[in-house]
């Protein structure tokens, strides 16, 4: 075969690992985004003003969480480099994945004790008292769902880096049929079993439960299969390993401070609709719900290509890591623009799903999904460029100033702009979604600019 044959040969077999690497990826992170969606579905029914309670909540808890998964994803372009220089390399594994579990335990506490002051937290954020105190019940009962899902992050971090993610896919895929079941019978009650509604009380212990159930469910697969028992991730959990616990920590606090700037202006969003009025914020929540689900498949393919760039820099394999990020980049890309086609033309069933728009009581809400899910359509394929080239960046081990391009595009420009147009011209919720939209567009163009000038910069030596 010539050399472009052989060129050909290896983009196909590429796309390929990707594509088996990457669908397994995308389902289990819907999967896991259908959890809140589901609570989020089954709350709209009750009534906005719920609905908007939960959002408020969701919005805190969410923030903590996306700052955990940061520092939880550190383990997967750690695992991938490993492996890619020693294939068979268990005892690397096994210290990272137990590292990034002290990891978890060290960020849960002050989250708690944060995540526990939510009424008050949300009042000094300009929130309305009464549905800042519904908020924090819903908190106060779903926080514990933290530290369960922080290190079940760690396991699927742990299986993807081994190209084995199925099984968190089959337990992700479980978790959402229990929490449909046991936050049904929580939010609205079942008087023949004696469980009264508890409404917002309940969805945040039934998330809870299930997100521990999900933790558990996925160490004990870990634990028992014969391809994972040898790396023995739970023996002897409580020794230190100070070096390796530095390097989760150089390597994770960059991600985890990138992705909450990137989610932290989109729960300032929440926050600025909640000064608008109930039915903006209700509206935003729905649309933000659209689109965080599609979302869904360019992350894992972010997640992909984060294994599969690491896996060629172990390797010193220059071609190999272009091939990898390219590969990621223009399914995720690809994608994107479909869903901004379904969002632009079809915008009613999709809002459908997440309130009744025969309801008089949301007269006011169904109009503003509409505004706010047509501004999520431009976005699109600038949300998925993002999402890909900051994995591709991950895999090369370069956090750090991803990091920058995060803080400048999503708050200087995206949250200057949501303000100046929202508040300062009076665009209120349209204008805060133009200004999300322009975020999102900066930093894709910066991150794409790096991976462009990946080799001059030194970033492709392992």
């Amino acid at each position: 075969m010539d050399g472009a044959g052989d060129r050909k040969a290896a983009w196909r077999l590429e796309a390929r690992s990707t594509l088996l690497l990457a669908w397994p990826l995308v389902l289990t992170n819907l999967a896991q985004a259908l959890i809140h969606a589901t609570d989020v579905m089954l709350l709209g029914h009750v009534g906005p003003r719920t609905l908007a309670a939960a959002a408020l909540g969701v919005n805190l808890y969410v923030f903590c969480l996306i700052f955990g998964m940061g520092m939880m994803t550190a383990a997967a372009p750690m695992i991938a480099r490993e492996r890619g220089r020693k294939w068979n390399s268990v005892r690397d594994v096994r210290r990272t994945v137990r590292q990034a579990m002290w990891s978890a335990v060290m960020l849960v506490v002050p989250m708690w004790i944060f995540l526990w002051q939510a009424g008050d937290v949300l009042i000094l954020l300009g929130q309305d008292p009464g549905l800042a105190a519904e908020a924090q019940l819903f908190v106060r009962h779903l926080m514990w769902a933290l530290l369960p899902a922080f290190l079940y992050l760690v396991l699927r971090n742990f299986l993807a880096a081994l190209e084995r993610p199925i099984w968190s896919l089959a337990v992700a895929v479980g978790a959402v049929v229990v929490n449909a079941i046991v936050n049904t019978g929580l939010i609205y009650g079942v008087p023949a079993l004696g469980i009264p509604p508890m409404g917002l009380r309940g969805a945040g212990i039934g998330s809870s439960l299930t997100v521990t159930a999900e933790f558990l469910a996925l160490a004990f697969i870990i634990s028992r299969h014969r391809r994972f028992r040898r790396y023995r991730l739970f023996g002897r959990f409580w020794r230190p390993d100070g070096a390796r616990l530095r390097e989760v920590w150089r390597l994770g606090f960059p991600i985890a401070i990138t992705l909450t700037l990137e989610v932290g202006v989109f729960n300032a969003a929440v926050f600025l609709m909640g000064l608008i009025g109930t039915a903006s914020l209700a509206a935003h929540q729905i649309a933000i719900q659209i689109a965080s689900l599609s979302f869904m498949v360019p992350m894992g393919l972010g997640q992909a290509a984060t294994v599969r760039v690491g896996h060629a820099l172990g390797r010193g394999d220059a071609d190999g890591i272009a091939r990898a990020g390219w590969t990621s980049f223009v399914m995720a890309v690809s994608f994107m623009a479909l869903m901004a086609i379904v969002m632009w033309i079809a915008p009613h069933p999709l809002i459908g799903f997440f309130t009744d728009p025969s309801d008089p009581a949301n007269a006011a809400v169904i109009p503003l999904a509409i505004s706010f899910l047509a501004i999520a359509a431009l976005f699109q394929v600038f949300d998925g460029a993002q999402a890909v080239g900051a994995g591709m960046l991950r895999g090369l081990h370069d956090t750090t100033v991803p990091m920058a391009f995060a803080l400048f595009g999503y708050w200087a420009v995206g949250l200057g702009t949501a303000i100046a147009l929202g508040f300062g011209l009076g665009w209120e919720g349209v204008g805060i979604w133009i200004g999300l939209a322009a975020g999102l567009a900066i930093v894709s163009v910066l991150m794409l600019w790096r991976w462009i000038r990946r080799d001059r910069l030194g970033l492709t030596s392992s």
